[in-house]
C-alpha cells in the first residue's frame, strides 16, 4: 500500500468520524466547528480528485466565508439554547439516524445501479470545448454549456442580499450594514489590514484571469475580494457603505444583468438564449466574468455584514 492510498484511507476516516461528530454532537457552536473543519477537510479530497476549482469554492465558501456566517449565527443562538426548556429526546435522535442512514443507502444503491457506462455528456462538451477558446474545461462548462445555472446562481445571490436587507429595522433603512467596527490602530488587525490587502486584490485578479485556462474563476477570485474588503472593515479602516448606494446596487446588479444581456443578444442575434458567437465568444465570456466577479465580491462581503443597523451619517 502506497503512502498516497494510506493518506486518503486517514483522510476518508477523519472526514466520516468529523462528520458523524458534527451531527451528534449537542451545542451549535460546536457542531459549526467541526463543519468548518469538515469543509476544510472536503477541500482535500477534491485536491486528491483532481478537481481544483471545486476545491478552492469548498475552501472559500465551505471552510471560510459560510463558516464566518454559522459561526455567527451561532454565537447570537447560545444565550436561547442556555434557556430552551426542550430537547430532542433519545427516540427523535434515533428516528433521525434511520432516516440518515436510509437516504445514504438510496444514494449507494442508486449509484450502484447506474448502467455501464453511465451516460455522460462529456464526450460532447470536449469535442466542442474549443469554441469558447477557454482552455479550462470548468469555465467551459459553467460559462457555456450550463451558463442558464451560473446566471441563476448569481441571481440566487442577489436574492440572498435583497433578504438579509429585508431584516433591517425601519430607522436603519437604507443605513449601513452591521455595527461599526473599531480595532487598535497599532495593533495586528490593523497591521494586517494595511499588509494584505494590496496583495489579496492581486491574487483576486489573478484567480479571475488565469481562470480562462487554468483552475480559478471569478468566484474563487471574488471570495478573495471579498476577504480583503472584510478585514480592512473589521480592523475599522473603512466602514461598510450604505445600502441605498446606487454605485453599489449597480455592482450588485452587474454580473447577473450583463449574464442576461448576452444571453438575450444571442436570443436576438444568434442561435439560442446564451449562445455566443464562435468569434466573440471568449471576450464576451471574460466581460460577463468581470463583472461577476464585482457583484460576487460585494455580495459574500454584504452578506457577512448582516442587515443594516446604522443610518448612512453614522
Amino acid at each position: 500500500m502506497s503512502i498516497a492510498t494510506v493518506f486518503e484511507v486517514a483522510l476518508a476516516a477523519v472526514v466520516l468520524g468529523l462528520a458523524i461528530w458534527t451531527i451528534a454532537v449537542p451545542e451549535t457552536y460546536s457542531a459549526t466547528v467541526g463543519f468548518v473543519a469538515y469543509g476544510l477537510l472536503v477541500a482535500l479530497i477534491w485536491v486528491r480528485l483532481d478537481a481544483v476549482d471545486v476545491a478552492l469554492t469548498e475552501a472559500a465558501i465551505g471552510g471560510g466565508l459560510g463558516g464566518v456566517v454559522l459561526l455567527g449565527a451561532a454565537a447570537r443562538l447560545r444565550d436561547a439554547e442556555a434557556t430552551a426548556a426542550e430537547r430532542p429526546d433519545r427516540f427523535t435522535h434515533l428516528i433521525a439516524a434511520i432516516l440518515s442512514a436510509s437516504v445514504a443507502a438510496a444514494l449507494g444503491v442508486a449509484i450502484l445501479l447506474l448502467p455501464d457506462p453511465a451516460p455522460t455528456l462529456a464526450p460532447a462538451v470536449a469535442a466542442n470545448a474549443g469554441a469558447t477558446g477557454m482552455a479550462n474545461p470548468v469555465t467551459n462548462v459553467l460559462m457555456a454549456f450550463r451558463g442558464m445555472d451560473t446566471m441563476l446562481e448569481k441571481v440566487v445571490l442577489l436574492l440572498a442580499i435583497v433578504g438579509v436587507w429585508s431584516l433591517a429595522p425601519d430607522r436603519a433603512w437604507g443605513g449601513r450594514p452591521g455595527p461599526r467596527h473599531e480595532a487598535d490602530p497599532n495593533g495586528v488587525l490593523a497591521f494586517l489590514a494595511r499588509l494584505l490587502p494590496p496583495a489579496g486584490i492581486v491574487v483576486g485578479i489573478y484567480m479571475l484571469w488565469t481562470g480562462a485556462d487554468h483552475p480559478g474563476g471569478a468566484f474563487q477570485g471574488g471570495a478573495v475580494l471579498a476577504s480583503m474588503w472584510l478585514l480592512v472593515t473589521m480592523a475599522g479602516l473603512a466602514d461598510t457603505p450604505p445600502v441605498s448606494s446606487r454605485r453599489l446596487r449597480l455592482i450588485l446588479v452587474a454580473g447577473p444583468g450583463l449574464f442576461l444581456v448576452v444571453g438575450l443578444g444571442g436570443l436576438c442575434f444568434g442561435a439560442a438564449f446564451l449562445a455566443y458567437p464562435v468569434a466573440f465568444a471568449k471576450p464576451l465570456i471574460l466581460g460577463i466574468e468581470v463583472a461577476m466577479i464585482l457583484t460576487i465580491a460585494a455580495t459574500l462581503a454584504l452578506l457577512l455584514a448582516g442587515a443594516p443597523e446604522r443610518n448612512a451619517s453614522r
